[in-house]
């Protein structure tokens, strides 16, 4: 590991994701899987699958697998005579990946992103969804990618763009607040990586590069909390994104405005793919 991607590492919520407390680690596989069953979610990586274009036969890198959710559905499409690798930085998640796992070709692999220690030209296409927002250098890791995928395969890479996040229905000077003090807490995270990912695969030297933004909608506080940690009561109040008077406030308000049938939250997240 980099320097530089240690670093980052070191400021971000999934830095030390393997010596969180038992009961965190179950909390949070519980989130990840809401998610991953979300409508919203589920649309973006419907054009996820649309833009990597997995095969019966290929061999596929899903690299962030987390508990493996996508992996396993990558291996439905290589069948039998294909497989994926799924690949995690955490022992953690990787532990619940293989609890989980259904028979399918999937083989579950510790790794960094940025520093794979994979070969050259071993993979027909990679997925990456959602990591490289928290790595310290996005470049060096979609070089990576890039590198161990064979001529002609495909790079998807699937990111937020969290600087398009916006409400309506609360108060739009508190709703401007709550945005501003979570950027300046997410300051570790790259929060215009989704927006980001066209042009890097463009300077990776990646052909046919397509981008396509999702934006996701959430038309009660209950929808987006599967997705959104700041309207999500249930986040503890050290792990919140605001200070705890803003958060009662704030919380509310949503509530109210959920009450209403007048809340509205929206976020893009870019789904961009090339050709190596």
């Amino acid at each position: 590991m980099g320097a530089m991607e240690s670093a980052q590492r070191e400021h971000t919520p999934f830095a030390d994701l393997d010596n969180m407390p038992p009961d965190l680690h179950a909390m949070l596989f519980a989130a990840l899987g809401a998610m991953g069953r979300h409508p919203e979610i589920q649309r973006v990586r419907k054009t996820a699958l649309d833009l990597l274009r997995p095969m019966p036969g290929q061999r596929l890198l899903d690299a962030g697998t987390g508990t493996g959710d996508v992996a396993r559905q990558l291996a439905a499409e290589v069948t039998e005579t294909g497989e994926v690798v799924a690949l995690d930085f955490s022992e953690m998640f990787l532990a619940a990946a293989r609890e989980r796992h259904d028979g399918s070709p999937v083989r579950y692999l510790t790794g960094d992103v940025s520093e794979l220690a994979l070969d050259d030209d071993s993979f027909d296409g990679v997925w990456c969804e959602r990591v490289l927002q928290h790595v310290g250098d996005a470049d060096r890791a979609i070089a990576e990618l890039a590198r161990v995928t064979r001529p002609g395969g495909r790079v998807c890479l699937i990111d937020t763009d969290w600087l398009s996040l916006a409400f309506d229905g609360v108060p739009p000077d508190l709703a401007a607040a709550v945005l501003a003090e979570m950027r300046t807490r997410m300051v570790a995270f790259q929060n215009d990586m989704g927006r980001t990912l066209r042009r890097r695969l463009v300077r990776a030297g990646l052909s046919d590069v397509q981008a396509t933004p999702v934006t996701c909608y959430f038309g009660d506080p209950v929808s987006a909390a599967v997705v959104l940690p700041m309207v999500n009561p249930a986040v503890p109040r050290d792990a919140f994104m605001t200070s705890d008077d803003v958060r009662d406030q704030w919380l509310g308000e949503v509530a109210r405005a959920g009450e209403r049938g007048e809340f509205l939250a929206v976020l893009t997240i870019w789904v961009t793919a090339g050709v190596v």
